[in-house]
C-alpha cells in the first residue's frame, strides 16, 4: 500500500479469527501513518444468529479502534450454486461499500489455509480459483478503482488462531463452515493442509492501445488471459470468456486468416495481413440487458452498459446507445463520428435530456464535462490495465 496516502483502508471483517488477525494488524499498522480503518462486515441473512454476530463484530471493531459498518445480503436466495452466490453477493457489498468510503484497497483475510482448500477442492472437481495477493476486485462495475489485497496467504489457520489465543482473544465461528453440504467445509473437515506454491505470473502485458470510443487493440499473439481481458473490458460485462470458444477464437487468431465474430458481448475484427485485432462492443449483443437505457436523476452517477460512468448535471438525463441515433446528431458530432471504428459507433452512448437534441458523450478526454453540468467518465482503458496487471500498487489507481 501507498505510505504517503490518507486514503480509508477497507477490511472485510467477519468476526472470524482470519479477519479479526487481519484488522488487529492493519490497526497497528494504520495508527502510526494516520490512516482511518473501516471495517465492512456483511450479514448474509442465512443463519438465524447472522444478525447478532454481525451486532457483536460491530462492537469488536470500534473496541479496536476501527470505524465499522454492516452490509447485508438482502433477497431471495438462490436454491442451488448458493456460496458462489454468497460469495458474489459478498464481494458486491464490500466493493461498493469501500468505493464509497474513499477506499482504493479492500483487505481480506484469505490465509494459507484457504490455498490448501482449493486445492482439494480443485481435486474434487471444482472451479474455485486460487485467491491472489493484490488483484482487481472481482465484481463490475460495483469494483471499479477497488483493489483487493489479501496480506495473510502465507500463514496458516492455526498459526493465525495461537496468536490470537496468546493474546487472549475470541472470535466467532461460522457454523456453516462445518455444513458439509458444501465444498469448502469438505475439504477443510478433511484436514487438507498441504499448501501448494504459487507461481507468479510470467505474463508480461501485451502491447495494446485503448482509444476514446473504447476500442481495444491487441496482437493478434497476445495470451488467451489477456484476450479474455480485452473481451471483458471492451463488452463491459462481469464473466470473462473461458474454455472451448476462447481456445477456438485464439486459434483463429493465431492462424492469421482474416474475420468478424462475437464473444461475450465484444464483436473481435481481424484483418487478412494485420498482426493485430481490433476489439469493440458488440452492439448486437443485448441478450443480457446490455445497451439499456439508463436513467439519471439531476446529480444522480451510474454506470451505462459496464463501459461508462455518467453523472447528470442540473436536468435528468438518460444513457442511451448511439445505434439508431446518428442521423440526429449535429452534423460536427456526425464529422466525428468518422474518427471512430465503424464497428464501435452504434455502441457509443448518446446523451438525451428534455429539450435538447442527442449529443454524444465527450470522446476526447479521460473525465469529461456534460452539457448542463454533468460528467462522463470512460472505464474501459483504467479496467484493462488493472486486468492484465499494470496496477500493482495503490498509489497508480
Amino acid at each position: 500500500m501507498d505510505r504517503t496516502s490518507q486514503a480509508p483502508i477497507a477490511v472485510g471483517f467477519s468476526g472470524g479469527g482470519d479477519s479479526l488477525f487481519l484488522l488487529r494488524t492493519i490497526l497497528d499498522w494504520a495508527r502510526p501513518r494516520g490512516r482511518p480503518v473501516l471495517a465492512l462486515t456483511v450479514d448474509h441473512q442465512l443463519q438465524p444468529d447472522s444478525a447478532r454476530w454481525t451486532a457483536e463484530a460491530l462492537v469488536k471493531a470500534r473496541a479496536l479502534g476501527a470505524q465499522a459498518r454492516a452490509l447485508a445480503w438482502t433477497g431471495d436466495k438462490p436454491v442451488t450454486g448458493l456460496p458462489a452466490a454468497a460469495r458474489l453477493a459478498r464481494h458486491a457489498l464490500l466493493a461498493s461499500a469501500a468505493r464509497e468510503a474513499g477506499a482504493k484497497v479492500l483487505l481480506l483475510g484469505h490465509t494459507a489455509s484457504d490455498l490448501a482448500e482449493g486445492a482439494a477442492m480443485r481435486a474434487e472437481g471444482s472451479t474455485v480459483p486460487d485467491p491472489r495477493e493484490w488483484s482487481p476486485s472481482p465484481v463490475w462495475p460495483e469494483g471499479r478503482g477497488v483493489f483487493l489485497l489479501r496480506p495473510l496467504l502465507s500463514l496458516s489457520r492455526a498459526a493465525i488462531r495461537q496468536a490470537l489465543v496468546a493474546q487472549g482473544e475470541t472470535w466467532l465461528d461460522d457454523p456453516a463452515n462445518a455444513d458439509l453440504r458444501y465444498a469448502r467445509a469438505r475439504a477443510r473437515a478433511s484436514g487438507a493442509e498441504e499448501i501448494p506454491e504459487i507461481e507468479p505470473s510470467l505474463l508480461a502485458a501485451p502491447a495494446f492501445a485503448v482509444d476514446a470510443a473504447g476500442t481495444i487493440r491487441l496482437p493478434r499473439a497476445a495470451a488467451a488471459a489477456h484476450l479474455a481481458a480485452a473481451l471483458l473490458c471492451a463488452a463491459g460485462t462481469a464473466r470473462p470468456p473461458r474454455g472451448e470458444r476462447l481456445s477456438r477464437l485464439v486459434q483463429r487468431l493465431r492462424s492469421g486468416e482474416a474475420f468478424a465474430a462475437t464473444l461475450a458481448g465484444a464483436r473481435v475484427e481481424a484483418g487478412e495481413g494485420s498482426a493485430e485485432v481490433l476489439i469493440c462492443r458488440d452492439a448486437g449483443e443485448t441478450a443480457r440487458g446490455g445497451l439499456a437505457p439508463l436513467e439519471l436523476a439531476p446529480g444522480e452517477t451510474g454506470v451505462w452498459d459496464g463501459r461508462w460512468e455518467v453523472t447528470a448535471g442540473e436536468t435528468p438525463l438518460t444513457v442511451a446507445a448511439l445505434k439508431g441515433r446518428a442521423a440526429s446528431l449535429s452534423a460536427e458530432q456526425r464529422v466525428s463520428l468518422l474518427t471512430v471504428p465503424a464497428a464501435a459507433r452504434p455502441a457509443l452512448p448518446v446523451l438525451l435530456r428534455h429539450g435538447a437534441a442527442p449529443a454524444l458523450a465527450p470522446l476526447d478526454g479521460p473525465d469529461l464535462a456534460v452539457e448542463g453540468g454533468g460528467r462522463a467518465r470512460p472505464l474501459i482503458l483504467d479496467r484493462f490495465k488493472a486486468a492484465i496487471g499494470l496496477y500493482d500498487q495503490e498509489s497508480v489507481t
